[in-house]
Formats: structure tokens, sequence, C-alpha cells
């Protein structure tokens, strides 16, 4: 994936909004880590993994896809906020559950971990468990990558009529 590239297309955003509703100066990063953790139980939402008394299936591929891109960029511009985006990222291959649930219930922590300490190996590990849920969802990284692209030009369109 082409991380440097991702974050630059999202301090483009930042600085769209930034600009357009005069919080140039002002910290967001708790508003940022909640929208996250909002993001992160609505894309658990459409997974279902966790409804243990329903019969109905998760989802579709693209919808859930969508809330996945919706997390990215709020991860991507905490990382910004933070000066963590040089940082290179890899998809841990081992060590890591294979349960659904037990990895959003894992990235909450991160969150948690990073916002008592928000450091960049907290931040690497948020991110890094963040790609790990993207795969075992079988997203490829670049559904990924083209998923947000699409959604980063879709919030640039609402920017500019008003969103």
């Amino acid at each position: 994936m082409d991380f440097t590239n991702l974050f630059l297309m999202q301090e483009k955003l930042n600085d769209h909004i930034s600009k357009k509703h005069n919080l140039s100066g002002k910290s967001l990063l708790a508003e940022k880590l909640l929208a996250l953790q909002v993001e992160i139980a609505e894309l658990a939402n459409e997974t279902r993994c966790f409804k243990f008394w329903s019969v109905k299936g998760p989802s579709t591929k693209t919808k859930m896809l969508e809330e996945y891109v919706d997390c990215l960029h709020f991860l991507l511009s905490i990382g910004l906020d933070k000066e963590f985006n040089y940082l290179n990222f890899d998809i841990p291959k081992e060590g890591m559950s294979n349960n659904i649930t037990n990895q959003f219930l894992n990235l909450y922590i991160d969150i948690n971990d990073f916002i008592v300490c928000s450091s960049k190996d907290h931040y690497q590990t948020l991110f890094e468990d963040f790609l790990y849920l993207g795969i075992s969802l079988n997203f490829t990284e670049e559904e990924i990558e083209d998923a947000y692209y699409i959604k980063n030009n879709t919030n640039h369109q609402r920017q500019a009529i008003g969103y």
C-alpha cells in the first residue's frame, strides 16, 4: 500500500476542512479518536460478527469496505496530527486472533493505549492491527486503496457543497 500517498491525500482533505471551518491551530485529536471509535463500531455492525442472537449474515463486502475506509480516514488523520506519517506499516502474519470479534475488541484496546500514551509505537500497533482486520475481512490492499481514493474524493465533494 502506498502509505505516503494516503497520508498526503488525507493531509489535503484535513487542510481543506481546517480552512473551511476555521479550525487552524485547534487540536481535534480527541474528536478524531472518538470518531475512529464510532467508525470502528459501524464497521463491526456491518460485519455482524458479534450478533450471536441473529441468523442474518454480514453486509456486502462493498458496504463493509466503505466503513473500513471511513475508519482509515480518521486513522491517517490522527497519524498526521502526531506527525507519524513517516512510518512504515507491516501487516502482522502471526500471533493475531482469527476471531473478528476479538480483533475489534483489540482495536479498542489499541485506541485506549494510544489515548493514555500517544507514542509512535502505540500508533504503529493500532495501525497494523487495523490493517490485519482488513485482511481478515478479505480486503486486498488494492481494494482498500481504491476505496480510499473514491471516499476521499467524495469527502472533498461533500465539503464543496456544505456537508
